[in-house]
């Protein structure tokens, strides 16, 4: 993997910095109020505001700081937060944050998602009923239309809505802010044996994703999928199993065209052509580099999988600084498989940019496109690693 420094948050006025010092404190305020937790689960999510901003990062004091210790807690125990990988300290925040609301148990908390009144409040939004009902129309395009409409819906996440009118007027926007189209050479790679996605978020973002895969399947562009979320609550919005049923559900309740696909996931799901998979590594605060063996081994065994989001870009590439213009191919040369990212841009880590392209983004907007989420990018490395 080509060197480029490690993001760390100990720069004032930086993202990550942002995150740590303002985005960590107002998530925590958020859990705290949207449940009636008890007053231990409310002193100890006190605690975290004021260690995590403030303090040093503290052991776990549970039999998963074995675990965390092999992820490199040993390390970085008794330091600030601000001075450590940004994202294992991103990632480690997390962890202590469910340990705080008692998710982990035991207790009458364990297993209760403190993310989910958000993640339920988008399926339940207004702006899902007419995202939903723009795919009555797209059924009616020709199937390489709806095809490029689903595949940008589900890169463009919550504003799935441009990526599903992109067959009407003024809906090139939508394409002029990718920064990279490999969209091309990943349909080439179709259709499929194994298709493995590597799901984002829950909520609105996740709905566009089963949209895209339920075409590739009734189409015969993937004869199975495996859909890859998360062993647990893991950042405030990322998908588990029981986000995937929830928006499921949520398409089987709806009317028209978005009715029919959920029935055909359901039914894909029990008959194992739709797969949902949570490995313990999909929560851990390391790049798809450092993976272990056997989900090295499911990697490889599909014919391409497809990384959603922006978390999973930076684990996917390394949460580097590295220049723009790296190759997405030499980043991804770890990756066993052939291997494509759609990504809304949201963090500081950005390769495969053409010399152009970069100067035009810097000219514009100096370094805000990064992570205003205005930009994003489809990359591909279609070759297997030999």
């Amino acid at each position: 993997m080509p060197d480029a420094p490690v993001i760390l948050a100990d720069e004032p006025g930086s993202f990550a910095h942002g995150v740590l010092s303002a985005r960590h404190p107002a998530l925590i305020r958020a859990v705290r109020d949207a449940f009636p937790y008890g007053p231990g689960q409310r002193r100890a999510l006190e605690e975290l505001l004021a260690g995590a901003t403030q303090g040093v990062i503290e052991p776990l004091g549970t039999e998963d700081d074995e675990q965390w210790a092999r992820w490199g807690a040993r390390q970085y125990l008794g330091r600030s937060w601000f001075e450590v990988p940004f994202l294992w300290s991103e990632s480690y925040f997390y962890r202590r944050l469910l340990q705080a609301v008692g998710y982990f148990g035991p207790g009458g908390w364990q297993g209760i998602d403190p993310f989910r009144p958000f993640k339920l409040a988008e399926l339940d939004a207004p702006e899902t009923d007419e995202e939903l009902a723009a795919l009555d129309r797209l059924a009616e395009r020709p199937l390489d239309e709806q095809a490029r409409a689903l595949l940008h819906g589900s890169l463009w996440g919550n504003r799935a809505d441009l990526g599903f009118r992109l067959s009407a007027p003024g809906a090139p926007m939508a394409v002029t802010r990718l920064v990279a189209d490999d969209s091309e050479v990943l349909w080439s790679l179709l259709p499929a044996d194994t298709l493995c996605l590597v799901a984002d978020n829950a909520g609105r973002e996740l709905i566009p994703d089963l949209l895209l895969l339920d075409h590739l399947l009734r189409h015969g562009q993937a004869r199975r999928v495996l859909l890859q979320v998360k062993a647990h609550p893991y950042y405030i919005s990322d998908a588990t199993t029981a986000d995937v049923v929830d928006a499921v559900r949520r398409l089987t309740g709806a009317e028209g065209a978005a009715a029919g696909a959920g029935e055909r996931l359901w039914t894909a799901m029990d008959e194992g052509r739709l797969e949902v998979l949570a490995h313990p590594f999909s929560c851990a605060p390391l790049p798809y580099a450092d993976m272990p063996e056997d989900l090295r081994t499911e990697f490889a065994a599909a014919d391409l999988t497809i990384f959603k989001g922006d978390l999973n870009y930076r684990r996917l590439v390394g949460d580097r600084l590295y220049p723009p213009t790296t190759p997405f191919a030499d980043v991804t040369a770890c990756f066993p498989g052939p291997v494509a990212a759609l990504r809304t841009l949201k963090s500081d880590v950005i390769v495969g940019l053409d010399p152009d392209t970069e100067a035009a983004l810097v000219a514009a907007e100096e370094q805000r496109w990064r992570t205003s989420g205005a930009h994003a990018l489809i990359q591909v490395r279609p070759s297997r690693v030999k």
